[in-house]
């Protein structure tokens, strides 16, 4: 590749994963930067081992930490990883030739989802990859956003999404991001909560999950997530409705 990237991974408490995360930007990225939310595992400590170089930063929001990344990239071009992902031999290849075309500002790209390490057949697109000089910024608190100038072209070839790992990660993570959701619903003065509202959304979410999403396809595994999605989504609006209470 001709022209010189660097890779920024978002983290907080992802010492399973952190090192597969790095080890997989080898070869691909010229600087790997972590910005770490105040990690109280051994997240700093094994992402420093792997060769990374780490900025412990307080987290206000996804965006907040990913403009603030950005003005540390060095290189031309920027990637953005999340802890729980690893780039292929296929994505580096093609992300690569296509770079160096120069026909576009950023890129999409795939993700191949795993949920408790089985391939769930599922895909999805979020645009990670950027020019520097054509990037202008990150916007929303949760399902951020990239502002970029230019064209988006996409790279096919998938990079690897293992999610919801355990039981125990995923509620930990529910417990925290709910608090942003129910706080972006509360600030848009959502109607207030009442019983039926907590079993059309649980019920719609578990729905999407298991028939939209293909869940019933992986038997027990396809079942527990849906079951998971539906509280999850019942967490968030018990947080809303903890806040429309005024508690």
């Amino acid at each position: 590749m001709k022209e010189k990237i660097d890779a920024v991974i978002i983290c907080f408490n992802e010492e399973d994963v952190i090192e597969d995360a790095i080890k997989s930007l080898k070869s691909f990225a010229v600087n790997i930067l972590v910005i770490d939310s105040a990690s109280t595992d051994k997240t700093v400590e094994l992402a420093k081992k792997s060769g990374a170089h780490v900025v412990i930063r307080k987290f206000e929001n996804f965006s907040d930490q990913r403009n603030f990344a950005i003005r540390e990239v060095r290189s031309p071009w920027v990637i953005y990883l999340d802890a729980d992902e690893r780039l292929t031999p296929d994505f580096k290849k093609e992300a690569a030739l296509k770079i160096d075309e120069g026909a576009f500002s950023a890129f999409t790209i795939k993700r191949k989802t795993f949920y408790f390490n089985k391939d769930w057949g599922f895909n999805d697109k979020v645009v990670r990859v950027f020019k520097v000089d054509k990037f202008d910024k990150w916007s929303g608190v949760v399902h951020e956003t990239a502002n970029v100038k230019g064209e988006i072209g996409v790279i096919n070839s998938p990079v690897l999404h293992f999610t919801h790992r355990n039981i125990e990660q995923m509620v930990e993570k529910t417990n925290k991001w709910s608090e942003y959701e129910a706080q972006l619903r509360y600030g848009t003065n959502h109607p207030k909560m009442r019983p039926w509202r907590f079993v059309r959304v649980m019920v719609t979410e578990f729905m999407r999950s298991y028939f939209s999403g293909g869940g019933y396809k992986n038997g027990t595994y396809g079942f527990i997530e849906s079951m998971y999605q539906a509280y999850s989504i019942f967490i968030t609006y018990a947080k809303l409705w903890e806040m429309q209470k005024g508690k």
